[in-house]
């Protein structure tokens, strides 16, 4: 008789004490599957990289140091192309083999300046990328959201780049159109990063971040293509090219993407995020149709720390295991953006085609992305991380050992080209590997923050850039060692492969206490 009536008052205590349902298992549940909706929205966004590659690297061929010849009336003995330096020629003795607007470097006259007034304008684009990714990040975790950033983002860039054809009469004026349109590139892979992966359910998010990194290729290699196009041309031509494309891009982006759900749940702007789960997939896992009431028992408490926009920040490194885990991140980065963002500057210091050598290494990012498109799901984040940060570190050094022969130099292309892609697939495994370490709440600012110390890499390779010019220890010697020794901190990290995606600082912690305790 007792137990008649006690079975079942322990089935209703059993009943409820069962644990609401997260937002990630909710969200999984409308989104888990796939959409040609959900495709068109993430390929939307993704192709934003395009334009943050064109931006990134366009100073390879803008700022390149032209070839010369000797004028044919010159005594051989005074001049001589291969070997003489041209800043102890005789100004009539020698000339450009093409005309001097072709690049900031003769139509300024900067062959005998300073290697760091050369390199000013690309270090200026990476210290607006490091200040802007600073100052904006935290606006698509707060008010802006990852859409109006995205938006922004692009709209700064693209205005700064066109104006900088307009209004560039000298390199100083030139640095400071860079410097806003590094400012406001900042933050757009960041965005399209977090914004693709969060309008997909767990399945998909590898395959559609790195989508991204596809599009960024494209945009590298169409580099080269559009400097071939218009060589003999103004260095402007290429700044136009590229702006004007990325303008319209902006205006699809305002009409046509959609806001991530899970930022609209997490900001508590519920019938928005169910809206935007409708528009991209009207029916769950199971068949059935998307309403509110699939999120009336969500379990998901409110952020009392989110109270401004800077609030992501302060959570980020007030908390142990997030400081943690972002001061190592941005260590890995560091490194990795070193390489990543120097080795195409220093290609103009080796004796190859610069087109060719550009294209090479555009089309070395190709295989990259596509090894970690289908690889993605297989690939333990931390070994793989540390394997390809060590291949690059190793062959960027070798080909300083290399190039001090100059019959192989076939040879040092090909170094070169191995450690780029090495550096490459780290740079995007690392970008994955950030946005599964950090919750939802926080997630685009520590996706930006960890991107902020790639581009702190980057800020220094251009002056390395070009010492190295006469001295390759300091340009690919420098660079292998630093990407070598920061790839050691990922063993410090946790492994996330196939783990799934939290949506508050707390969800993150105890996720990451009850891993330990399985260890």
């Amino acid at each position: 008789m007792a137990d008649s009536t006690t079975t079942p008052l322990l089935s209703s205590l059993s009943a409820s004490s069962k644990p609401l349902p997260s937002l990630d298992s909710t969200i999984e549940r409308c989104i888990g599957g796939f959409s040609w909706t959900q495709f068109l929205q993430a390929i939307l966004v993704s192709i934003a990289w395009l334009f943050d590659a064109q931006q990134t690297f366009i100073s390879v061929v803008t700022d390149a140091d032209p070839t010369w010849h000797c004028n044919i009336n010159s005594s051989t003995s005074i001049c001589n192309s291969a070997s003489s330096n041209i800043c102890q020629l005789p100004q009539n003795s020698w000339s450009w083999d093409l005309p001097p607007q072709v690049s900031i470097i003769s139509e300024w006259s900067l062959q005998c300046s300073s290697s760091f007034l050369t390199g000013l304008p690309a270090s200026s684009f990476f210290m607006g990328c490091l200040v802007g990714g600073l100052l904006l990040a935290t606006l698509a975790d707060s008010s802006l959201g990852r859409k109006n950033m995205l938006f922004y983002s692009c709209l700064i860039m693209s205005l700064s780049s066109l104006l900088t054809v307009l209004f560039s009469t000298n390199v100083w004026i030139y640095s400071i159109f860079r410097f806003i349109c590094g400012f406001g590139r900042a933050t757009i892979g960041t965005c399209a990063l977090v914004l693709s992966t969060e309008l997909v359910g767990k399945r998909w998010r590898g395959q559609v971040a790195v989508t991204g990194f596809l599009f960024f290729t494209l945009g590298f290699l169409s580099l080269p293509a559009m400097a071939y196009i218009n060589r003999g041309s103004s260095w402007r031509n290429l700044y136009i090219w590229s702006s004007i494309p990325s303008l319209i891009y902006c205006i699809l982006v305002k009409l046509f993407v959609g806001e991530s759900p899970r930022w609209l749940f997490v900001r508590g702007r519920r019938e928005e995020a169910v809206s935007i789960l409708k528009s991209i997939a009207t029916i769950d896992n199971n068949g059935k149709s998307i309403t509110m009431s699939f999120f009336g028992n969500v379990q998901l408490e409110e952020e009392s720390w989110n109270v401004d926009i800077y609030s992501a920040i302060k959570i980020l490194f007030q908390n142990k295991w997030s400081f943690r885990r972002l001061c190592l991140v941005m260590v890995i980065g560091f490194g990795v953006g070193m390489v990543y963002y120097g080795m195409p500057l220093g290609l103009g210091n080796m004796s190859f085609n610069l087109y060719m050598s550009v294209t090479f290494n555009a089309l070395s990012e190709l295989p990259s992305s596509l090894i970690t498109l289908f690889l993605i799901d297989k690939m333990n984040r931390r070994s793989s991380l540390l394997g390809f940060t060590s291949l690059s570190g190793i062959c960027s050094l070798l080909s300083v050992i290399v190039g001090k022969n100059m019959n192989w130099t076939s040879f040092q292309l090909g170094l070169e080209l191995v450690s780029f892609f090495s550096a490459c697939t780290a740079f995007n495994i690392t970008m994955v590997y950030t946005l599964e370490l950090f919750p939802t709440c926080v997630r685009n600012s520590a996706v930006s923050i960890a991107r902020q110390a790639l581009v702190l890499g980057g800020v220094f390779s251009p002056v390395l850039a070009a010492a190295g010019r006469k001295n390759g220890f300091w340009s690919y010697g420098i660079f292998g060692l630093v990407i070598g020794f920061c790839g050691l901190f990922v063993v410090f990290l946790p492994e996330t492969k196939g783990g799934r995606l939290c949506d508050t600082m707390d969800e993150e912690e105890h996720k990451a206490v009850v891993n330990d305790h399985h260890i």
